[in-house]
């Protein structure tokens, strides 16, 4: 049997060493700072001081639904898909600034509303932005083609320019002007409903019914403004669409006024 030696002062002393508590501390203290990472060396800052936790592409959906009026999956696929992906994220973010966003997979389409509550405090950021009387007017005749060809169970609805304009036309009155001047504003109507996703243009002059027709003018609305144009028509009114009224837009629209969706003030 061997026998241990004892240990020394000096062995204890060096034991001891090895075992001190500061030690950690130091370990600690060494970890918890951090050197600071140059921006070109740090892949998740997309600029300097960047504290945001979203993939860049996922921002970007962000941003575009903050911008317009409607996100369409058969204009922006790579878009639609990021979103799809990262839905609850995007809805997320959203709801943080008091702020819904609608995904309607049937026709493709996203959009956002602004939150509102009479028991809450919120600060509004979006606000309704009507369409003009004249784009109004085109609404609804492309709403009432668009819901005559799918009743009769056509899988898409198309109008050419000479029909929109004249059915518009018969809006107007002497009043408001030669031929020309109005078919430039029913034209420029159709340009906006274009840029909006409502019309596609599949070749000069002819237009596809986008399905946000829906959307944008529901069948209860719809109703309501066709009524109304038949009680002006009866009596003798035509419409009395004048564009040379000093109202503003939001004076038009209580005449002339879609369902209308949100923007950023």
């Amino acid at each position: 049997m061997t026998d241990l030696a004892p240990t020394t002062e000096f062995d204890r002393r060096e034991f001891e060493d090895e075992l001190d508590p500061r030690d950690d501390v130091d370990a600690t203290a060494d970890a918890a700072f951090i050197a600071p990472v140059a921006m070109e060396n740090d892949a998740d800052e997309l600029f300097a001081g960047d504290r945001g936790v979203l993939d860049p592409e996922v921002r970007r959906v962000l941003v575009r639904l903050l911008q317009r009026r409607f996100l369409l999956a058969d204009r922006s696929r790579s878009e639609w898909a990021v979103l799809l992906e990262n839905q609850h994220m995007i809805e997320s973010r959203l709801h943080d600034l008091f702020v819904r966003l609608v995904v309607d997979h049937d026709r493709g389409v996203a959009y956002k509303e602004q939150v509102r509550s009479d028991e809450l405090e919120i600060p509004i950021l979006l606000r309704d932005e009507a369409y003009s009387r004249a784009e109004t007017l085109v609404l609804v005749h492309l709403r009432t083609v668009y819901q005559r060809e799918t009743t009769a169970g056509e899988g898409s609805a198309r109008v050419d320019i000479e029909e929109i304009e004249q059915t518009a036309l018969t809006y107007f009155t002497a009043a408001d002007g030669d031929t020309a001047r109005r078919q430039k504003t029913i034209r420029g109507a159709v340009n906006r409903l274009r840029q909006d996703g409502i019309l596609d243009e599949e070749s000069e002059g002819r237009y596809r019914i986008s399905p946000l027709v829906e959307i944008v003018l529901s069948s209860p609305r719809l109703n309501e403004l066709k009524d109304w144009l038949e009680e002006r028509s009866q009596a003798g009114e035509a419409g009395a669409l004048d564009l040379d009224a000093e109202e503003s837009d939001e004076a038009a629209a209580d005449d002339f006024d879609a369902d209308g969706t949100e923007v950023i003030r």
